[in-house]
């Protein structure tokens, strides 16, 4: 029996959005399937050897606000200076306080279970980003290398 697929473009870089991509390739790849991660534009932060990830509640109306503030304190508020910064800590020690594993510790996870991370090379051009501020198992490739590993993936997911 051929070894199934797995296929991610991860988009994001923000902290709510590092997980996904991180919990579904090591799930996938505990599972037996081969597994790559493409990630292109603001995505490539979650390559980074030092991620500086914040989450924010604006424009996330799904988002559990502490203290009820969701029904109380208005959106608008949430672009006050500090809230993000603010809004991160607090959803870092609630994923701390659940014992949630963190960024680099599930990226490692990928890693060691052999998931192939690739790093978008025209973005990586794009933004003038260094090589050297991305961690060292990261490959480099365009779009197209990557459709032909998605062209015959079983699961395809852009996140």
């Amino acid at each position: 029996m051929e070894q199934k697929k797995l296929a991610i473009i991860a988009t994001k870089g923000s902290l709510d959005w590092a997980y996904p991509p991180f919990i579904l390739a090591s799930t996938a790849a505990a599972l037996g399937y081969e597994v790559q991660v493409f990630f292109t534009f603001y995505g490539l932060q979650l390559l980074k050897k030092k991620p500086n990830l914040e989450v924010t509640p604006l424009g996330n109306p799904g988002m559990p606000m502490p203290m009820g503030m969701d029904k109380w304190f208005p959106v608008l508020g949430l672009a006050l200076p500090g809230m993000q910064g603010m809004m991160t800590a607090m959803m870092k020690q609630k994923m701390k306080s659940k014992g949630v594993a963190s960024i680099e510790e599930l990226r490692e996870l990928c890693l060691e279970a052999e998931v192939k991370m690739i790093a978008c090379q025209m973005t990586v051009d794009l933004f003038d980003m260094p090589k050297a501020e991305f961690i060292d198992d990261v490959e480099y490739a365009g779009a197209a290398a990557f459709f032909e590993f998605a062209g015959e993936s079983d699961i395809c997911l852009y996140i």
